[in-house]
């Protein structure tokens, strides 16, 4: 069975997504939030849990993301339809919808997120629609790309800056602007946001960066 801390300052919309998950016989929820201190109560108390929250409760986003993992949660973010899917492609976050989700799409990202797997709605015309090709994509694309070149996306996707990748792999900042110019072009993405977002969508790319920063043994725990 699994755990759904839900959590939204809207209430008619918090009772709508109530309504569809208690529809589900793999889904409980096992508490409901209206503010951040109510939210932070049931993380710590309800461990392994999914928490669905929403990014209008304008919470302490590391302090959450600390709090989840500690007692093996795991987060989906609700955001604004206005907001960029950028903002939560980060390391953290387990699954993203928007504020516009159906249920079916909120609850198949459930499921995929309780499986190990993020979900990131689609918003941006690559992603749930083609997710039969996801893997064979990735999979050409990990192919193409040098060992090297999985360490350095797998440093980006942590977050890690050019300054820092460099001093983790013993070369300078340029050399890594070098491989970075030749991992977008390998990609077809444009800037690093973009290579993290690529990569967690692309499962067979971003096991290959997971092993890649296992390895290093730099990869933040992603439960």
């Amino acid at each position: 069975m699994t755990k759904i801390i839900l959590a939204d300052n809207q209430p008619i919309f918090r009772a709508g997504v109530a309504k569809t998950l208690t529809l589900q016989d793999d889904i409980h929820i096992v508490a409901q939030c209206m503010d951040r201190d109510r939210l932070m109560q049931a993380v710590r108390t309800f461990r392994s849990s999914i928490v669905v929250f929403a990014a209008s409760l304008q919470l302490d986003m590391p302090d959450l993301i600390q709090s989840a993992r500690s007692t093996g949660s795991k987060l989906i973010v609700i955001a604004e339809n206005t907001e960029s899917l950028h903002t939560y492609a980060v390391p953290g976050f387990d699954g993203v919808v928007f504020r516009d989700v159906a249920g079916a799409t909120l609850v198949e990202c459930i499921r995929a997120v309780a499986s190990g797997r993020p979900y990131l709605q689609d918003k941006l015309g690559f992603g749930r629609r083609a997710a039969e090709e996801a893997d064979a994509v990735g999979a050409r694309v990990r192919d193409r790309l040098t060992p090297k070149e999985i360490k350095i996306v797998a440093l980006i996707v942590q977050g890690f800056k050019n300054k820092e990748i460099a001093s983790h792999l013993g070369t300078t900042e340029q050399v890594i602007k070098n491989y970075l110019r030749n991992v977008y072009d390998k990609t077809g993405v444009s800037d690093r946001l973009e290579l993290a977002l690529f990569t967690i969508h692309h499962r067979t790319l971003a096991d290959a960066a997971a092993v890649a920063g296992g390895q290093m043994d730099l990869r933040a725990a992603h439960a």
